[in-house]
């Protein structure tokens, strides 16, 4: 018997326990089920202080029948963002104190997996035990396995890093396998999430794989890259100076696999899965998804989203992958960075929850094409922000800067980020589970990923370096990569710097994204945003 049709409205208040989003829908899934995602409306709120919100909402999600299962998809997400914090994060800042943005570039193609992962989403969403359960038929085996290389790079990876211009491959393809995982486990926890969460709840799915997500992030990054700074470590921890910082590569990979392990067991002996519920999905076969998205890609409307997608990202990609390795590079310590992504974290989590709320009515991404335009004049500030920095080192004044503009460019992302997510939740078909998402995510990701690598590449390209020795001294040599730049310093000679890649490559980006927003982006997605659900669908019968 289906269930009867819910829909919120201002006149009939709800007293459901979710964030503010509803599902209305029946309880039959079909191919071309409409699924209509609302936002409560604010002004429900608006008598209350602040204060009771929050309790009033922490009260809503701590008695929420589906409290279980919501922590162990943060819990699942978590573990996905250990990885990702070391790829996009941490690594990269300690690969840029010895080598070039073009082999820093090299490995950035380490995360590629993850924007490419809808090419194996079909088999993890088709191949499994159903004895076993579906989604952990996928989990387990993958935590188990980057348990396993965690555990192996705990007692190698320190070395590697120690000389990475030598292990740069080696280093590139070892974060690439567990990107791969991490990317395959990403695609099972975000099927099981659409069935672990009752309907009502779905629409703490979202807010699971940010809150997840971004912590694993921040413990991987912020947090490891502070104890690791030795400035950090001596300053805060050692009594007694020491040449290492407090935590090492390998001792954090080691204690990480411990974490998967554990969280693993768990998932083996105390949670069952219940297979009724994706019976009916699970009758597509691998050639039968693998068909329906391609007739999904053949839609018109779904075509000209696919190249916003692709090519949205391209003016703020330096901004993303270079500003922070050039204030590095101009004098801003470690650990200094960390402390601006300690207070950037809570500003993620804020604006995370009410981007979801502000992605509602006929306009679903205004927020996402008005955090476009902020993120590319936070990418226009931030080449100023790297040219003005104070040549005799950070002051507490330029610190507020540089903490301002880096808030103001995550606030952005973030908004960006949450609208884009809660509109493609709003259009996927849940017939073929996770691969309709996948989908679409695997686009908006492959267009922040595509680009890095030319365009860090490019850097090198267009910059200009030459290091001036004095008469006598020996020959002029390249000092492009912060290696050489101290090593020009220590032989006694100045590191003369013609030409900066950085801003003619940050300036030629951020103008060719002006002109694609005004002229392709702002118009497409305006357009686009007013298709109804069902237009976003194929039958089944289509793929026949």
């Amino acid at each position: 018997m289906e269930d009867a049709p819910r829909r919120r409205t201002r006149e009939q208040p709800s007293s459901s326990n979710d964030v503010g989003i509803t599902i209305s829908g029946s309880g039959t899934h079909t191919p071309t089920q409409k699924y209509a995602f609302e936002i409560e409306d604010p002004a429900s709120y608006a008598k209350l202080p602040l204060t009771d919100r929050v309790v009033k909402k922490w009260r809503a999600f701590y008695g929420n029948k589906d409290f279980g299962n919501i922590t162990l998809l943060i819990a699942l997400y978590w573990l996905q963002g250990i990885p990702l914090g070391l790829a996009h994060g941490s690594i990269p800042f300690l690969l840029k104190e010895k080598l070039s943005f073009a082999q820093v570039g090299l490995f950035s193609l380490a995360g590629y997996p993850y924007s490419l992962k809808l090419f194996w989403s079909p088999f993890v969403d088709s191949l499994y035990d159903r004895k076993f359960g579906r989604r952990k038929s996928w989990i387990v085996p993958i935590q188990l396995i980057t348990a396993l290389v965690f555990w192996w790079m705990g007692s190698h990876i320190d070395g590697l890093v120690r000389n990475p211009a030598e292990n740069i491959y080696g280093i590139m393809y070892l974060f690439l396998a567990i990107v791969f995982l991490s990317a395959t486990q990403d695609i099972a926890v975000d099927g099981w999430a659409l069935t672990l969460l009752s309907k009502e709840n779905l629409s703490y799915a979202s807010t699971c794989q940010t809150v997840g997500i971004n912590c694993g992030f921040f413990l991987s990054f912020t947090v490891f890259l502070a104890l690791n700074s030795v400035e950090f470590s001596n300053k805060y921890i050692f009594s007694v100076p020491r040449d290492e910082g407090f935590l090492q590569l390998g001792p954090y990979l080691a204690f990480w696999a411990v974490a998967y392990v554990l969280v693993t067991l768990y998932l083996i002996v105390f949670k069952t899965e219940d297979s009724s519920s994706e019976d009916e999905a699970g009758s597509y076969g691998i050639a039968e998804t693998y068909k329906t998205i391609w007739q999904i890609c053949k839609l018109p409307h779904m075509q000209q989203f696919i190249i916003v997608l692709l090519v949205a990202k391209v003016g703020f990609i330096p901004n993303d992958t270079t500003t922070q390795l050039k204030l590095i590079e101009r004098g801003l310590h470690r650990e200094d960075m960390a402390l601006a992504v300690l207070i950037d974290f809570p500003v993620q989590i804020f604006f995370g929850y009410y981007a979801a709320r502000w992605s509602q009515g006929a306009s679903k991404l205004k927020p996402w094409r008005l955090a476009f335009v902020l993120r590319l004049l936070c990418s226009a500030l931030s080449m100023s922000v790297v040219y003005y920095f104070p040549q005799g080192g950070l002051t507490t004044g330029y610190f507020y800067v540089v903490l301002i503009t880096m808030v103001a460019s995550s606030m952005a992302k973030t908004v960006q980020f949450v609208g884009m997510s809660a509109f493609v939740t709003q259009i996927a078909d849940p017939v073929i589970g996770g691969t309709y998402m996948t989908l679409l995510n695997t686009l908006s990701n492959f267009g922040g990923t595509w680009p890095v690598y030319f365009i860090m590449r490019a850097v090198d390209y267009f910059t200009s370096a030459t290091c001036l020795m004095p008469a006598g001294m020996g020959d002029s040599y390249a000092c492009a990569t912060q290696e050489a730049r101290k090593l020009c310093v220590k032989d006694g000679g100045v590191c003369n710097v013609t030409w900066d890649g950085y801003y003619i490559v940050s300036a030629s980006c951020i103008l060719l994204a002006l002109i694609m927003f005004v002229g392709y982006i702002q118009p497409t997605v305006h357009r686009l945003e007013r298709h109804p659900a069902h237009l976003w669908r194929v039958t089944k019968e289509s793929t026949k």
